[in-house]
């Protein structure tokens, strides 16, 4: 590669800080989604893991709603940050290739329009912190391969073991790496002592996670079948995946990613990062995981290509500036601009996560509701049971408030939060979801109410049932390990 340029600084921050005031000024807007709920819930119930994840999120949640309760923008601060400094270390990809001011600007700005990336600036999410510690490993692995200094490697090493607290995905990542490096090399970074002093670092910081994963029979191994299952019948194979992929990276990003790959190939000593970005794909097809988990792969390819492009000077501006133009207006049309009634017009297939960001303490108003109806013997001796994650999380922020009890739920990681006490003999049971379970464990079950957002959207919840459950069975040291579901 070419010499090492100066960083483009100011337009990549300019970049860098457009994208930043996007998300912050729309950080507020709507409501929290319903994964968002979850990682509040489980951050007041702080462990060393969980069903379906790592701590490190849940932590970061507690943090934000122990500093301002309540405060979506707070909530949402650290994946803002995150979103902004992966703009800046795109840049740095580019720059350790050699490339020139443009090549820097490319690669932020492709960064920058990603819709899974800047979409996912709007939401705390592990896939939103994940994916920017993905692109920092693969800088700090370009930087080596150029500069051949191994506390790079060591440093890569601390950089997996924060994101090994977000996700296990990165593993897959250095598996298919190390393979990709013993095919094309160079094989020297394998041999280096920091690399293993990483992964030594690695391990002993995973430790605790493992042990509770042990203890509670890794129900995070269990999680990616239910995950490759949902996938399956959601996208299909490989075809839906790519597809699906495609559309998370965005107009800009599938072509210049292609060709990145396309160069990786051609320079000897970065042909195992084009192996390796191919065979974190095929993996994640034949192992049924999300499309998004290959996108922290992407960044160094734009870089790759954003390189590539600096002598196409002539017709490259007529082609990137309208490209980068329809993607800016992807990416605004993803974040939450328009009012919250104009979602009555549309359907949730096309904006998930607005769909899912509202109508949750209209929730909690109609379970508190059906709560105080209960006649007061009734009510003494009623648990709040949530169908699923979401449900229960929903109680467990916006119930205290209302004056209900504690909820509890028996699905993923909620389940592990507590048991409802032996004195519920009956449940206020939200939703529909696995009703049948609560039916043949239960004397009697009747519908008592209905969930209505008030906002006519027609959410995942709107119009779920709210059931009153009597007479239990069996006591919940029982019945309570026979209703947990993933």
């Amino acid at each position: 590669m070419g010499a090492v340029a100066a960083l483009a600084a100011r337009p990549v921050a300019v970049i860098a800080g457009l994208l930043g005031i996007a998300l912050v000024a729309t950080s507020w807007r709507y409501g929290y989604f319903g994964d968002e709920l979850y990682f509040v819930a489980a951050g007041h119930h702080l462990d060393f893991g969980y069903a379906d994840q790592p701590p490190l999120v849940p932590l970061l949640a507690l943090i934000a709603d122990t500093v301002a309760p309540g405060s979506l923008v707070a909530l949402r601060i650290p994946a803002v940050v995150v979103t902004v400094a992966g703009v800046f270390v795109a840049a740095m990809i580019a720059r350790e290739l050699g490339g020139s001011r443009r090549a820097q600007i490319i690669s932020a700005g492709s960064y920058a329009v990603a819709p899974f990336l800047a979409g996912g600036g709007h939401l705390l999410a592990t896939s939103t912190v994940d994916l920017f510690l993905w692109t920092l490993i693969t800088w700090l692995v370009v930087r080596w391969v150029r500069v051949r200094d191994d506390k790079l490697l060591l440093w890569a090493g601390v950089v997996t073991a924060v994101s090994l607290q977000v996700k296990w995905l990165i593993v897959f990542f250095w598996v298919v790496a190390g393979v990709a490096i013993l095919i094309a090399g160079p094989r020297d970074l394998l041999r280096s002592r920091m690399l293993w002093l990483g992964a030594a670092i690695t391990v002993l910081t995973s430790v605790p996670q493992l042990l509770w994963q042990a203890h509670n029979g890794w129900p995070q191994l269990q999680m990616s079948s239910v995950i490759a299952a949902d996938e399956q019948a959601s996208i299909g194979g490989a075809g839906g995946f790519l597809l699906v992929l495609a559309l998370y990276t965005g107009a800009v990003g599938v072509p210049l990613g292609l060709y990145g790959l396309v160069r990786t190939f051609r320079l000897p000593e970065f042909r195992f990062l084009g192996i390796t970005a191919v065979g974190l794909i095929v993996v994640f097809i034949a192992t049924g995981g999300r499309p998004y988990y290959a996108g922290g792969i992407l960044p160094v390819l734009w870089a790759f290509g954003a390189v590539g492009l600096d002598g196409r000077r002539r017709w490259l501006p007529w082609v990137a500036w309208p490209v980068f133009a329809v993607s800016i207006a992807f990416v605004a049309a993803s974040l939450p601009l328009r009012p919250v009634d104009s979602l009555r017009d549309s359907n949730e297939t096309a904006d998930f996560i607005a769909f899912e960001s509202v109508g949750w303490p209209q929730m909690a108003d109609e379970v508190a509701a059906a709560y105080r109806a209960l006649p007061g013997d009734v009510r003494a001796h009623t648990a709040i049971v949530g169908d699923t994650y979401w449900s229960a999380s929903v109680m467990s922020l916006y119930g205290p408030e209302r004056g209900l009890p504690t909820p509890y739920g028996p699905n993923r990681g909620y389940w592990y939060f507590g048991v409802p006490p032996e004195s519920a003999v009956n449940v206020l049971y939200i939703g529909d979801n696995h009703i049948d379970q609560i039916r043949s464990h239960f004397g009697r079950v009747t519908q008592v109410a209905t969930v209505d957002n008030k906002l006519g959207i027609h959410n995942g919840y709107q119009g779920a049932p709210i059931y009153l459950a009597t007479k239990r069975d069996r006591p919940w040291s029982a019945l309570w390990p026979a209703l947990r579901n993933l």
